[in-house]
């Protein structure tokens, strides 16, 4: 079946898989599939070169197409992921780490070790040393939900 496929289109055949994939990638949802046609058009591109070749056999195409896969993936996603830009926002999905230096008054006593502040209209747990309702706290780290605190 492969074999005929190949040979009908010839070096089109990779292209053919390449458009497929990227117009997949519109499709499903992710952002995966962009490497796997990439690495189609790439083999493509391989094949106008090396058709008349004995040795660009089908088997050979595919090897060269799965490891063009992986290796094109691993370059996109390490170019991707790396991009560490400067944002003005650093902790826009860290709510508790984004308050962090913010000052708050203790709605309920810290008693053994535990209480609760309000900062805008939300109600956090704290951590701390024992102290009453009404001390001015600062928030010093955040683990999770939780808050640490210690009096200003």
């Amino acid at each position: 079946m492969f074999d005929n496929l190949i040979v009908e289109l010839g070096p089109w055949s990779w292209w053919l898989v390449g458009l497929v994939l990227l117009a997949a990638e519109l499709i499903l949802p992710g952002f995966f599939l962009v490497w796997i046609g990439l690495a189609g058009i790439i083999v493509g591109a391989l094949s106008l070169l090396f058709w008349e070749n004995s040795f660009w056999i089908w088997q050979v195409q595919g090897l060269v197409f799965a490891a063009t896969a992986v290796i094109v993936t691993l370059i996109g996603r390490r170019y991707l992921y790396n991009n560490n830009q400067v944002t003005d926002e650093p902790f826009l999905n860290q709510r508790g780490a984004s308050l962090v230096g913010r000052t708050a008054t203790l709605d309920q006593p810290i008693a053994e070790g535990r209480g609760r502040i309000r900062l805008n209209d939300t109600y956090w747990t704290v951590n701390g040393p024992d102290l009453p309702v009404g001390t001015r706290v600062k928030v010093v780290a955040s683990n999770g939900r939780d808050l640490t605190v210690e009096p200003v």
